[in-house]
């Protein structure tokens, strides 16, 4: 029996151990809801769960009740009234023939942990993990991991997983960047933080996007029809697999979760969608617009990461490697409420899973605190704006300057240090031909002017586009570094 379901009379619980095919069933309730959890502030509370067809049900909180009766199908699902955080600790009561309590119910910001390895990354395998775990004890902090590697061609009702409270017996195994995450937003909000878990190491991204995302993009029109025939393939009793493994992840990690009231998600993935470069703009665009659908929230706030610098330097100054999909990540930022973390300093050229997720969590967070919670603070280092050619040089405009431009570095867990009097790297420039150089840059005003020596009709300028891009340093003052980008 799960330990949150809690019934009313042991004439009832007496029932339920009846195998007889004429029993009544009892009304349950997802296992996303259950004990320490905490339920999405300000936005309509959905709950929903099983019983017998026809069967009433009625669920309570915070002195709000909502009743509805289950479908011919025995499922049903009510939409309580938002709440407030208010600092209590309320009881969740549905009742049908028999009655469940889900206790220590908080109010307060709900966010989805997702992506592949890099996400799932736990906080026992980062930076200072022993330091890190004595000193989780965050009782307004609570953990649901979905737990398991699940894909299957059909979506899935089971979650599987329960909530804990943190602490450091519950934080080692959670991941790193989502509690880390977490934690900035409780330190500056003060009201109970639930993070929702769901990882997978080595997952490309179509197979955490549902149908409806591929379909709201009219550029991956290729994976909907890909889709559709496997559909087809399938009712004839035939097997067949999506491309990419789309949709499949969603199926048995996601769905089930569905569709829970929260604020945003926070996701770290793109490794394994490295070879496809600027698709992965579209792609992003799909998962972002599927999510949104299936949580029904239009205003889903979604905040990713971008990769971070990896292998050995190639010093080709027309980039390549990991460039391309970085500025499919940065690109995608065009769509509304979304952001980037960019995490160019933090990587390591011969680790793939980088330690330091304790900025990669607080990266995340100004973007929350900033666009969700209107804190008065720049969430994000430069990010590319335009360009303007003046004669032989090309001048590039950025969003997030902040406080203004500099250089700068990054060592360990210590915050950027300024470095006065270097000059800036991992800038090129195209000439007319279309090769590109190293280029010569400097900051002016809050922008920065590119050039060389020998090429007069400069197209475009890239900067940092290489899978590492050793030495580069362009920052803002409020010490958050400048994302990768191509012009062209």
């Amino acid at each position: 029996m799960n330990f949150n379901r809690r019934f009313s009379s042991p004439f009832i619980l007496a029932a339920t151990l009846v195998t007889s095919p004429n029993a009544l069933a009892d009304v349950t309730v997802s296992k996303v809801f259950g004990d320490h959890m905490v339920l999405q502030q300000g936005s309509p509370i959905r709950v929903w769960g099983t019983g017998d067809p026809g069967e009433g049900v009625s669920v309570s909180l915070g002195g709000k009740t909502a009743k509805t009766t289950t479908s011919k199908e025995g499922s049903w699902r009510v939409d309580l009234p938002s709440l407030s955080a208010d600092g209590k600790s309320h009881t969740l009561t549905v009742k049908g023939r028999n009655t469940i309590e889900i206790k220590d119910v908080l109010l307060g910001e709900v966010w989805i942990c997702s992506g592949q390895s890099n996400m799932e990354w736990a906080v026992n395998r980062s930076l200072n993990p022993q330091e890190e775990i004595a000193a989780a004890k965050h009782p307004q902090i609570r953990l649901y991991n979905v737990p398991g590697h699940v894909a299957q061609p059909e979506p899935g009702n089971d979650p599987r997983g329960n909530w804990q409270v943190c602490s450091p017996e519950t934080v080692p195994g959670f991941s790193a960047v989502g509690y880390y995450f977490g934690r900035e937003l409780q330190k500056e909000l003060k009201v109970p933080i639930g993070l929702v878990g769901t990882n997978w190491g080595g997952t490309r991204i179509e197979p955490w996007t549902p149908p409806v995302g591929f379909k709201s993009v009219p550029n991956l029109k290729d994976y909907v029809e890909n889709l559709e025939t496997v559909a087809k393939a399938r009712a004839e009793g035939k097997k067949a697999k999506p491309k990419g493994g789309a949709v499949q992840i969603y199926n048995g990690m996601v769905h089930a979760l569905t569709p829970l009231s929260v604020r945003g998600a926070i996701w770290y993935q793109g490794e394994s969608n490295a070879g496809d470069g600027l698709r992965y703009d579209d792609l992003k665009e799909g998962l972002v617009k599927g999510w949104r659908s299936v949580f029904e929230n239009d205003d889903l706030s979604f905040y990713w990461v971008q990769l971070a610098n990896f292998r050995n330097p190639e010093d080709k100054p027309e980039g390549g490697g990991w460039g391309p999909v970085r500025e499919g990540q940065r690109r995608a930022l065009r769509l509304p409420k979304t952001g980037m973390a960019v995490i160019i300093d933090i990587g390591n050229a011969k680790d793939i899973h980088p330690k330091n997720k304790q900025d990669v969590g607080k990266r995340l967070a100004l973007w929350a605190l900033a666009k969700d919670y209107g804190k008065d603070l720049i969430p994000s280092g430069p990010l590319y704006k335009s360009m303007k050619k003046e004669g032989s040089k090309i001048r590039v405009s950025f969003d997030y300057v902040g406080s203004g431009l500099m250089t700068g570095e990054k060592t360990g867990l210590d915050p950027v240090k300024e470095t006065k009097g270097v000059d800036l790297a991992r800038f090129s420039i195209q000439d007319k031909a279309g090769k590109w150089h190293w280029a010569k840059a400097k900051i002016d005003g809050e922008d920065v002017v590119v050039w060389h020596d020998e090429v007069k009709d400069p197209q475009h300028v890239r900067f940092g586009y290489e899978s590492n891009p050793v030495g580069i340093n362009l920052y803002n003052k409020e010490g958050l570094p400048a994302s990768p980008f191509t012009t062209d």
